[in-house]
């Protein structure tokens, strides 16, 4: 999925830098755009596929080569290229009239985004989040000092963190039902609220107590749990009797970036770990000794920038790393795997409609956390199964983003 959406990114931005140069184009019949991955190329030609289909761009004395540097996605960085720069597997956007066919395209200009240079700034990117990241829960933010209190969490502890933006900090914000960077829109320091979670590449006090931010990401999200009322494996949705206000939610499954259902004996030692060893259900391997299990995953592991975790090492930091690794490895469902009864658990953008929203990710398989909410509330120590005691590692917490 992350090397999805990094191609993706390069894909979008070197097609809308094409646009910018077609627009200078006099006249007013302007050549289209076509954009693809290349396939091979031959004298006289590149073979590419698009979305339409496969086609080949032929070559003249007059067509022209660019190339768009990876680190910086703009028309005015364009240098000259030459065809022996372009190889199977890289990216293009063609200028051109193409043949009634569509089959085949005149190639005025060909603008290239080469494949190892895009694999060469996508590692450069996953080692500064995993080296200078952090990420967690907006508890406070102070105009006055401009600054953002967050909450870090671990399956084990919650750290309290003091964000200080560096001067000429860059703001995002998650676009409306996504967790892709690729597709987050610039933001401010006004549009951070309490409750949003946040990511932040930048520098970590020796203490861990602040964190001076070049770069901040922030989104509104919620999670849903409840229990399946209805497939429509047709329209891709399901309907879910939600846990905490006992109302129906349609939760469209079209744009979920990950659709994942927990091993059962690893929720519920997830669930027992949670909570100090308390029993998360039948089999739940409770700790011993006051000891909680095993940590499971590891500590530390590069994570895409679309990866939120608490900690520190990954993009949120290392406590949760192993977290983003167990999710990839768990199986894969789909609207017709889900029955009627299931516990599942939903996260989506914030929005004005509760009763039906979008799934940003789905996890099945979540009846030991719900179990544990539910002890914890009857203990007295929460509010409910709908409360922040209902914390599902990926989902909820840290909120592990795709």
């Amino acid at each position: 999925m992350r090397n999805r959406i990094y191609t993706l990114f390069a894909f979008i931005t070197i097609t809308a830098c094409a646009v910018v140069l077609n627009g200078q184009t006099p006249g007013n019949v302007k050549p289209s755009l076509i954009a693809g991955d290349v396939v091979s190329v031959q004298p006289g030609k590149i073979v590419f596929t698009t979305k339409d289909g496969e086609m080949s761009a032929t070559l003249s004395e007059q067509t022209e080569f660019k190339k768009i540097p990876p680190d910086n996605r703009k028309m005015s960085a364009a240098v000259p290229a030459a065809l022996d720069d372009i190889e199977a597997g890289d990216k293009i956007v063609v200028s051109g009239f193409p043949a009634d066919d569509k089959k085949s395209v005149p190639a005025r200009t060909v603008y290239l985004m080469s494949k190892s240079e895009l694999a060469a700034a996508k590692a450069k990117e996953l080692e500064k989040w995993r080296t200078r990241g952090i990420s967690g829960r907006v508890t406070a933010v102070d105009p006055a000092t401009g600054q953002i209190s967050i909450d870090v969490t671990s399956l084990g502890s919650t750290t309290k963190v003091v964000l200080t933006p560096k001067e000429q900090a860059k703001y995002l914000r998650y676009a409306p039902n996504s967790v892709a960077y690729s597709e987050a829109l610039p933001s401010k320091f006004a549009d951070v609220a309490a409750g949003d979670m946040l990511r932040a590449v930048g520098d970590r006090s020796a203490d861990g107590a602040s964190f001076a931010a070049e770069e901040i990401l922030t989104g509104a999200f919620q999670t849903h749990a409840g229990t399946v009322k209805s497939v429509d494996i047709a329209k891709n949705e399901v309907v879910i009797t939600e846990l905490q206000s006992k109302k129906d939610v349609t939760v469209s499954l079209g744009s979920a970036s990950m659709m994942k259902k927990f091993p059962e004996q690893m929720a519920q030692m997830l669930a027992a770990r949670q909570s100090g060893g308390e029993q998360a259900g039948p089999g739940a391997p409770a700790a011993q000794g006051g000891q909680t299990p095993p940590r499971m995953g590891g500590g530390q592991g590069g994570q895409a920038p679309g990866r939120m975790n608490g900690g520190q090492g990954g993009p949120g930091g290392g406590a949760r790393g192993g977290i983003d690794e167990m999710l990839d490895r768990f199986p894969n469902v789909t609207a017709a795997d889900l029955k009627v009864g299931d516990m599942i658990a939903v996260s989506s953008s914030k929005s004005s409609t509760p009763d039906h929203i979008t799934a940003i990710k789905l996890l099945a398989g979540v009846e030991p956390f719900v179990r544990m909410a539910q002890m914890s509330a009857a203990g007295g120590r929460s509010r409910g199964p709908g409360s922040q005691s209902l914390s599902i590692p990926g989902l909820d917490g840290g909120f592990d983003m795709p």
